[in-house]
């Protein structure tokens, strides 16, 4: 049940492969980290997201789809410019 649920999110996140995307993580110590970038690929257990130039410290970041089906990643997909979408 848990893999066609994680197969779901991957499905979903294909589709919007070169968009602009937001992701809002847990940093830990109840910190929460906001990062927006491109979603630049996805692999059968991780996607890559290339971040925006003004964020500096790192050039890409990967999260596992585990991460959103727990809730411990979340992605917003602006599928119009200005309209955010949740994803969930």
């Amino acid at each position: 049940m848990a893999k066609n649920a994680l197969s779901d999110i991957k499905n979903s996140l294909d589709a919007y492969v070169g968009q602009k995307i937001t992701l809002r993580a847990n940093g830990g110590r109840r910190k929460t980290v906001e990062r927006t970038g491109v979603l630049e690929e996805t692999y059968p257990s991780v996607f890559i997201v290339k971040l925006d130039e003004e964020q500096e410290t790192f050039k890409r970041v990967s999260y596992s789809y585990a991460d959103i089906l727990t809730e411990t990643v979340e992605v917003t997909l602006f599928e119009d410019p200005g309209e955010p979408n949740l994803l969930s």
